[in-house]
């Protein structure tokens, strides 16, 4: 029998920082997130009610129905979309060809800890980016460097389960028809994301303590705020 204390913490697994694999990349792009992206549209909207133009950066943007979605909700907005994996940004290019949107959004392949520039965009926006990265903290530095002072920010990502076996009743309750790759893939992220605590923690190690953590749901947490 698994021991309790242990039980309730299990450590973060890592995965592979980038999604390179070619049957991993067309599976996730052809998944169906629609209602958590526009969502996650819908919730800048709802934070920032006084936002409406200006150069936005989201960091992780794979294959761009987020930056895509965030054009069409912001009309007077240009985006640049940075995504290390070469796979995912050619496929979010020839979406955004597709859509008509290439003279807003601008996509660069590279990692985000390679960005350079301070107080360079008017927003910031990350979805599903952080539970691949080794050291969370390089995030929310390049986050911080990266906007202006006063500028908004939202990031959301999974939120790790207490158990192996709760991660699969999560993966069970919201991925049951999805290919097997895919539910193998949703499964090693829960197992690789961060806790509410954890991302409570990193926030005060850089100093960040105005942003304001919530747990929407039961696989999923949200940062949202202003960068002073």
């Amino acid at each position: 029998m698994m021991n309790v204390k242990s039980w309730m913490n299990m450590d973060r697994t890592l995965e592979p920082e980038l999604m390179e694999d070619p049957a991993q990349v067309r599976a996730y792009a052809a998944a169906d997130f629609s209602q958590e992206n526009q969502g996650f549209v819908d919730r800048f909207r709802e934070y920032f009610p006084d936002f409406s133009e200006g150069h936005v950066l989201d960091l992780g943007c794979g294959p761009g129905d987020i930056p895509v979605r965030f054009a069409q909700a912001f009309p007077s907005c240009r985006i640049t979309a940075v995504d290390a994996s070469e796979p995912m940004v050619r496929l979010a290019e020839e979406t955004v060809h597709r859509v008509g949107l290439s003279g807003r959004i601008t996509f660069r392949c590279e990692r985000f800890q390679d960005l350079a520039g301070t107080n360079i965009v008017d927003a910031a926006i990350s979805n599903s980016l952080l539970h691949h990265v080794p050291n969370p903290l390089q995030f929310w530095h390049k986050l911080r460097l990266a906007v202006k002072p006063g500028s908004p920010v939202l990031v959301m990502d999974l939120l790790r389960p207490e158990s192996p076996e709760a991660a699969q009743v999560i993966v069970d309750q919201h991925a049951s028809g999805a290919p097997d790759i895919l539910r193998r893939d949703f499964y090693n992220s829960l197992l690789a994301a961060f806790t509410e605590d954890e991302i409570s923690a990193q926030l005060a190690r850089m100093n960040l303590t105005r942003l304001i953590v919530d747990v929407p749901d039961d696989r999923h947490w949200v940062v949202g705020g202003l960068i002073h």
